[in-house]
């Protein structure tokens, strides 16, 4: 009787030991999937990016902004004042040289010319008086008829006539020719680009020639004035291709090429420029005088030069990759390389990373011309991307998984 009731008693311990050990059990396996999934230092897979060498065209661009303008503008104005009677051309007049475009009122302008005819024919009446005075004195005094007081006076009447008549045919001159001034004609062939008065206006030159019309001479053939900073004009020069593009026309390239740089700087906030004049055509008549242009001039260019990609000069291996490939270095106290010189690393084989030291050339911040180091043949480091082995296999995948949706149209891209 004794040993049936221990019974239960053995069997309720026994089920409380069984709990304790799933218990433990539990923990054991939470804690190592903490410190599997989040503490374990995951192991590293290092992916290297590389490229080889390829032959294409690169070029140093120097960029700025400037003005579409005329080669050749001619400000058209009057020399003498007067009111503006008729215009004979407007805004975008195509005229001729020698062509008509404006009069100013010419009745002042014949009054004195009338005037100084007048006065002409006065003094030349006057003259002949006192020819005729002087010849018959000049007898009288030769017979001592008259005193030598008398035949000077007569003299010198006869010379200041002699100079009057002289001094109002200048001033009929002078007024005939500000008469011929009022008619205002063009001295080129070309097209009006403004017109600064009006029918009716007064213009007044007493200190400077007021101007009427601008004539360009050819639209045909532009210029741009770029702003080249101080910075960028030690690598342009004459003789340069340059193109450019206008806001009105944004799917347009126009060329051209640069005619001169003026060493007069222009300085704003502390900003130093020079003017840089590039030649063009305009046959098709899209530019406009004043138009924005947005340029960029070729200062170096070669159309088959071996290139790399600029980050490859900006790679150097670290301590991961140490650990996996064996390093040959050339420049292990990394010192600078000169201006003209840079260090990149080729890969050889699976497990070998090889460092070489190149000649450059032009870099345009996306790709550096190589001129000496490297051949196409090579297989150059870009970049050494680092992922967990996990990652990398989830990435890997991905990328393989034949259940992931696809793009349409294949993987072609354009």
């Amino acid at each position: 009787m004794y040993t049936t009731r221990l019974l239960p008693g053995l069997f309720n311990i026994s089920i409380m030991k069984k709990k304790t050990i799933f218990i433990i059990i539990g923990i054991a396996i939470a804690l190592f999937a903490v410190w599997y999934f989040a503490l374990r230092k995951k192991e590293q897979v290092v992916v290297l990016e590389s490229e080889r060498p390829k032959m294409g065209y690169i070029s140093e661009n120097v960029t700025a902004t400037g003005k579409v303008q005329p080669v050749d503008t001619v400000a058209v104005g009057t020399q003498v004042s007067g009111t503006i009677k008729t215009l004979y051309a407007n805004f975008n007049s195509k005229v001729k040289k020698g062509q008509l475009l404006a009069e100013l009122d010419k009745t002042l302008f014949e009054a004195t010319v009338n005037q100084y005819q007048a006065n002409l024919v006065s003094a030349q009446s006057a003259l002949i008086y006192q020819e005729g005075n002087f010849s018959r004195q000049s007898n009288l005094y030769k017979v001592g008829a008259i005193s030598k007081a008398d035949y000077d006076n007569a003299l010198y009447t006869y010379t200041a006539s002699k100079a009057s008549v002289n001094s109002i045919r200048a001033q009929l001159a002078s007024a005939q020719k500000n008469l011929s001034l009022a008619s205002i004609y063009s001295p080129i062939d070309g097209t009006v680009l403004s017109r600064s008065v009006s029918e009716g206006t007064t213009v007044a030159a007493s200190f400077s020639t007021p101007t009427i019309f601008s004539i360009a001479k050819d639209l045909t053939k532009m210029q741009v004035e770029a702003s080249v900073d101080e910075a960028d004009v030690g690598d342009i020069s004459k003789g340069e291709r340059a193109t450019f593009t206008v806001d009105a026309f944004l799917n347009d390239t126009f060329k051209g090429t640069i005619q001169e740089i003026r060493l007069s700087p222009s300085i704003s906030s502390n900003v130093v420029t020079y003017k840089t004049i590039i030649n063009t055509s305009n046959d098709a008549n899209k530019l406009k005088p004043g138009m924005t242009a947005n340029i960029t001039i070729y200062a170096k260019e070669v159309n088959n030069a071996l290139l790399i990609p600029t980050k490859a000069i900006k790679f150097a291996p670290d301590s991961t990759l140490a650990g996996k490939y064996h390093l040959s270095w050339i420049n292990p106290e990394k010192k600078p390389a000169g201006a003209d010189e840079a260090y990149v690393w080729v890969q050889k084989g699976a497990h070998e990373l090889v460092q070489k030291k190149i000649k450059t050339g032009i870099n345009d911040n996306t790709h550096v011309e190589v001129l000496s180091g490297l051949s196409t043949a090579d297989l150059v480091v870009t970049n050494a991307e680092h992922a967990g082995k996990g990652q990398a296999g989830t990435v890997s995948q991905a990328q393989s998984s034949p259940f992931m949706p696809k793009r349409p149209g294949g993987n072609r891209r354009k």
